[in-house]
């Protein structure tokens, strides 16, 4: 594994790991609310390395990036966060691979970037809106009955929803080494960076139509965070998009790490090709 330190939008601080092949396609992995670069860790650590480029980054205000007070309301800030990433590392039309509030992210880049430097895009059980009542509309009320316990700052109410967000996301039972890992990164993110990024305002409708490149669109058939409807919409609006819907909850790269790695794989052959 290398480390980099990369100055992201605003001239923030990103914490990115990479590993891999580097003359493999690369891969940029960005992942969800109050997790970091470790949610990836059974891809980075697996034979996927043999073949791929792998790139994960923790997000602002996650990880041991920075966590400035402001800054993550900005669309252009998230996006220059990516394309930092993919400007420092010179990666080569990566795949860009985002879990739950990642494909925010990655739409972020799209809007102010466009996709030309991408090779294709995977949204893995994501959402592509927030603040209204339709971007509601798609999350379970389990999720959002937790979301006042994001925003706490008393310490034990902040690790109650913390964990329950956990076992949401992974219906198959952590090993206390796991829990207490993710339960770690979790705690680490600030709850004013938590608030922040859940009270951001944005509406992608116009965007997704536009996407030509390749799609593919990961939705666990068991997720207990984001409903089966969500596929709906984006297939709606990206027509050529790819569904994949393993049998596994809100994280099949965890759940089923195998079969997640081998479905991504050919996915990069496909969109190389």
């Amino acid at each position: 594994m290398n480390t980099h330190r990369i100055t992201g939008g605003g001239g923030i601080q990103l914490h990115v790991v990479e590993t891999g092949n580097p003359r493999g396609h690369p891969i940029l992995f960005i992942h969800g609310l109050s997790q970091c670069w470790l949610t990836w860790s059974r891809q980075m650590n697996s034979e996927l390395a043999e073949h791929c480029r792998l790139v994960a980054m923790d997000m602002r205000g996650h990880g041991f990036s920075d966590k400035p007070r402001e800054g993550y309301t900005d669309s252009g800030l998230w996006a220059d966060d990516v394309n930092a990433v993919i400007q420092d590392l010179s990666l080569d039309h990566p795949l860009l691979c985002g879990w739950s509030y990642g494909p925010l992210v990655i739409l972020d880049y799209l809007r102010h970037y466009g996709e030309d430097g991408i090779s294709g895009l995977d949204f893995i059980g994501g959402v592509t809106k927030l603040g209204s009542d339709e971007a509601i509309s798609v999350l379970t009320p389990e999720f959002l009955s937790l979301v006042p316990g994001f925003f706490a700052k008393d310490v034990e109410e902040s690790i109650r929803s913390l964990e329950s967000l956990l076992r949401l996301c992974f219906p198959q039972k952590l090993s206390a080494e796991e829990l207490y890992l993710m339960l770690g990164f979790g705690v680490s993110v600030p709850p004013y960076v938590r608030q922040a990024l859940l009270s951001r305002s944005l509406d992608n409708d116009d965007l997704l139509p536009k996407i030509r490149k390749p799609v593919l669109i990961t939705q666990g058939a068991d997720d207990a965070i984001v409903r089966p409807a969500a596929v709906d919409q984006h297939k709606a609006s990206i027509a050529h998009a790819e569904i994949d819907t393993p049998k596994t909850g809100h994280a099949p790269f965890w759940d089923d790490a195998a079969g997640f790695n081998r479905r991504i794989r050919a996915f990069v052959s496909a969109a190389r090709a």
